[in-house]
């Protein structure tokens, strides 16, 4: 096979698909992985990096950092839709040179299906969460609570969100770029303009969220997608010192969430907090979404791969990001998220209705006091550290990629005509 992945947003949004790229590499095919510059370093060795998306990236970056309320919205939207337009030409490149027999793509970067159709091959979308396929067990991840099985379904219709808004810039690549006629606005993510079913492979693992009974066989749930351990990072040795004093550890960061005003305050409430629960805390800054100095009983990091941290604490708080979340739970640890938008309230309630970890605590809820509590809940619970270890073994047990390689064999053999 020859493989075009594409995906742009945060880490979390890049890793699995870098996962995914370096199990296509290792078992033999070829693949480039479209992705912003700043995540070139993210690609494994074997996998063709193709840069795309970068000024959405920046623009996300800068906006995550630096903003200082909602009333830039609107700024931002219109410098996004600009870089938008710019990444769409970016995978169109990107296809033209590598002639891929197959394209996977996360929903994000829009051209996905549009450029395998115009190749006449198949497009297969991907993400690490329950996001495109519509179930009646659950809402949509962006509805924070269930609306019993009917409405729960029917709010899969968001996802006709993206052609309505960006249906216009779509169709000019379509017809200008491409040469394919006009589709729909209203057009389902799932559906060809032919009305054939898009394959979708979900990089999660149904140990968290189990498989819907009415999910069609289009829906691919492979575990997640892992890549092989690094030996070559070493920790800070100030890091490693803090780590080696002795008593619980906990590891707090909420990556890109939350607007930079409110940075300090985090951090004074992180610090609070950590000292009335009795215990340390390694304190990811993100981007921008902490600001704190450093103490006996606080370390401050930029980034620290989370495969050699978290199994070295006690307990994690964080976001809820899909891949966090894995993250967490793979290293069988007890899990706190405090969401702030998007899938994370639903990666919340999964984790306490797993019994990994206590009821979300919205960030933006966040206080001295409330945070202290959950800390010592989360340390001291013996029924969380349980649970969170059985969901550990089962995703080490797991091997999601090497089942999302063997769906896509599948995929392209079907399209694909045998050779003379």
């Amino acid at each position: 096979m020859r493989v075009l992945i594409l995906t742009v947003g945060t880490r979390g949004d890049i890793a699995p698909f870098a996962a995914l790229a370096e199990r296509l590499a290792a078992e033999g095919h070829d693949v480039a992985l479209g992705a912003p510059e700043a995540y070139r370093e993210a690609v494994p060795e074997g996998v063709r990096f193709e840069p795309m998306a970068t000024e959405m990236d920046d623009v996300m970056r800068a906006s995550m950092g630096q903003s200082t309320g909602p009333r830039e919205a609107l700024s931002l939207a219109r410098r996004m839709t600009a870089a938008m337009r710019v990444s769409l030409g970016d995978q169109w490149e990107i296809a033209q040179r590598f002639e891929p027999t197959v394209v996977v793509a996360h929903p994000k970067t829009l051209g996905g299906p549009h450029i395998a159709e115009r190749l006449g091959v198949p497009a297969v979308a991907s993400l690490p969460l329950p996001f495109l396929t519509p179930t009646a067990a659950f809402p949509i991840p962006v509805v924070s609570r269930p609306l019993g099985e009917r409405l729960n379904r029917a709010t899969y219709a968001f996802n006709r969100s993206t052609g309505l808004a960006y249906g216009g810039m779509v169709n000019r690549f379509r017809t200008d770029t491409l040469g394919l006629r006009r589709t729909s606005r209203f057009s389902d993510y799932l559906h060809t303009p032919d009305g054939e079913r898009m394959p979708v492979l979900y990089s999660f693992s149904r140990h968290v969220v189990p498989r819907p009974a009415d999910y069609p066989d289009s829906a691919h749930i492979t575990g997640y997608w892992w890549r092989t351990p690094r030996h070559d990072w070493t920790p800070p040795t100030e890091l490693d010192d803090f780590l080696a004093r002795g008593g619980p550890v906990v590891y707090i960061g909420f990556g890109s969430m939350g607007f930079a005003r409110d940075a300090e305050r985090r951090g004074e409430i992180i610090r609070d907090a950590v000292r009335r629960a009795g215990i340390r805390a390694v304190v990811s800054k993100g981007w921008g979404a902490v600001r704190m100095p450093a103490d006996d009983h606080v370390h401050v990091v930029d980034e620290v791969p989370h495969d050699w941290l978290f199994p070295r604490v006690a307990a994690v708080v964080h976001h809820g990001g899909a891949g966090t979340t894995a993250a967490g739970l793979r290293a069988g640890r007890p899990t706190l998220i405090c969401p702030v938008l998007g899938d994370q309230p639903f990666w919340g309630d999964r984790v306490r209705d797993l019994g990994a970890g206590p009821r979300p605590l919205r960030l933006r809820r966040l206080s001295a006091d409330a945070l202290a509590a959950a800390l010592n809940d989360l340390v001291a619970n013996e029924s969380y550290k349980a649970t969170a270890t059985r969901i550990g073994d089962a995703l080490s047990s797991e091997d999601g990629a090497g089942e999302a390689v063997r769906v896509l064999e599948r995929i392209e053999s079907r399209t694909t005509p045998p050779s003379p």
